[in-house]
């Protein structure tokens, strides 16, 4: 299952131009180099790297140019939730894809708060993973269902102190509304921040700001109020 919520709304991601440029981070060694030969054999995918934990995906992501990396969560020192955080923290950032056996609401929730765009599991096919990545490098945010379902969950479980009273419609700066409504539209980050001529790291300030206001906690459920209060 693919759950877009950067295409919700008329506006198309760009192509990608040239091979879909992915790192690899995962403690496993065996996983690396079954993954290596998996999107090896992909059309339009090419590895350009591996790391063996987080630390070492920050130093190499600088050299490797990577489009997409394809994150493990669990590993020592740097795990992948924080490596996920100090990455989106880069000038140009990759978009990050998370690959993992934890299918938990918080381990979810925490990865895509931290900048992930997607998540999927490792029990998923092969072809799921290819597709994956070729989602993210079209814009969009592959889930894996199990993780599409725990974010509706901690949707419906959100404290009420955080969210609008009823009724009520949250104060957004002007600003706030244009990225809300490009996040609608089917945009990335990166993809806003050219629009708007401002950059990344302040679209995902607004994001931030914005997402407190309206009550939500993930760039889903943005969307989805976007949606429905007709941004």
């Amino acid at each position: 299952m693919t759950t877009d919520p950067e295409a919700a709304g008329t506006g198309e991601a760009p192509e990608q131009s040239g091979p879909i440029r992915v790192l690899l981070v995962d403690d496993h060694a065996v996983v690396r180099r079954g993954l290596t030969d998996l999107l090896t054999g992909a059309a339009g995918i090419e590895v350009v790297g591996e790391a063996a934990d987080g630390a070492e995906a920050l130093d190499l992501v600088r050299s490797v140019r990577a489009d997409v990396v394809l994150m493990d969560l669990q590993m020592a020192g740097v795990d992948g939730v924080e490596a996920t955080r100090l990455l989106q923290a880069e000038v140009d950032p990759p978009q990050v894809l998370v690959l993992t056996s934890f299918s938990d609401r918080e381990r979810i929730v925490a990865a895509l708060d931290a900048g992930a765009v997607g998540y999927l599991l490792k029990d998923a096919d092969p072809d799921e993973v290819i597709a994956g990545v070729r989602a993210v490098g079209r814009g969009e945010s592959p889930l894996h269902p199990r993780a599409a379902r725990e974010l509706l969950l901690a949707r419906t479980d959100l404290p009420s102190a955080g969210a609008p009273s009823a009724g009520a419609q949250p104060k957004l700066t002007p600003r706030e509304v244009e990225v809300l409504r490009l996040v609608r539209a089917g945009l990335a980050n990166k993809q806003i921040a050219r629009k708007l001529d401002i950059s990344e790291r302040t679209v995902k300030a607004h994001l931030t700001s914005a997402f407190q206001r309206i009550g939500v906690v993930d760039r889903t459920q943005a969307a989805l109020w976007a949606d429905r209060n007709g941004l």
